[in-house]
């Protein structure tokens, strides 16, 4: 059956788009005009990943939280790219006052040190 999200088009990552996690690789960085058309340019950075087509619209948090993963707060083009992160939609994201869920990034699970084969 299809939901009201189906009908709401996007040309960036929304949070239906990532469910409960979606791992993936960092293609590219780099801004993007994110204006609907016909508006004034409004230009963002964006990250692109291997795993989709649309890329997501980075915000202060999301980089700040790569930035840590990464170990990486400068020449961020090139040193974030081929990174894994997790894409999870997170129900506690807040815009304007209200909470309205949204995108969130954390480091990729590693596994235990009991569940190595040596």
């Amino acid at each position: 059956m299809a939901s009201i999200n189906d009908i709401k088009s996007s040309k960036f990552l929304k949070k239906e788009d990532v469910g409960e996690g979606s791992l993936v690789t960092i293609r590219s960085l780099g801004q993007q005009n994110v204006a609907k058309e016909g508006a004034e340019e409004e230009l963002k950075w964006v990250l692109h990943f291997d795993e989709f087509e649309k890329p997501m619209v980075l915000n202060s948090t999301n980089a700040q939280i790569i930035a840590q993963i990464t170990g990486a707060e400068d020449d961020i083009e090139v040193k974030w790219v081929n990174q894994k992160i997790v894409l999870y939609d997170d129900p506690n994201v807040s815009f304007g006052g209200k909470l309205v869920g949204g995108i969130r990034v954390r480091a990729p699970k590693t596994k235990a040190a009991s569940d190595l084969p040596f």
